[in-house]
């Protein structure tokens, strides 16, 4: 499965860049154990990231920001089989599973379980 992992990234920093890394680093903590199940994991920042430099943006929340930042994950969830909602306060992370649900996709709350069922062949 294509799995979007979602969880705080700017909420709780106050805009600091070091803790904002911090949090995607949590996400991508993730991403590994994933991936040697035999998904491909995604993060919305990942493709986000790179956008937002390359258009200009100075900081969170201007107005190139505000254009890419959210608009990934939505358009990365027409492709996505499920999401991975980890813990945090998150305000876009929610956004993702209001919109992962609306779509029909799996929506997971522990890594655990998506690893126990890929385990046991039932996806």
């Amino acid at each position: 499965m294509l799995i979007l992992i979602a969880g705080p990234y700017r909420s709780g920093t106050n805009d600091q860049p070091e803790l904002m890394e911090k949090n995607l680093r949590y996400l991508e903590e993730v991403a590994l154990p994933l991936f040697r199940a035999g998904h491909i994991p995604m993060i919305g920042e990942w493709v986000a990231l790179p956008l937002m430099k390359v258009a200009g943006s100075k900081k969170p929340g201007d107005t190139i920001y505000d254009e890419i930042a959210y608009p990934i994950a939505n358009r990365l969830l027409t492709k996505c089989d499920a999401v991975l909602r980890l813990p945090g306060e998150s305000k876009g992370a929610d956004q993702d599973v209001k919109i992962a649900k609306e779509r029909g996709l799996k929506v997971f709350y522990r890594l655990e379980d998506i690893l126990m069922i890929t385990n046991n062949d039932i996806l």
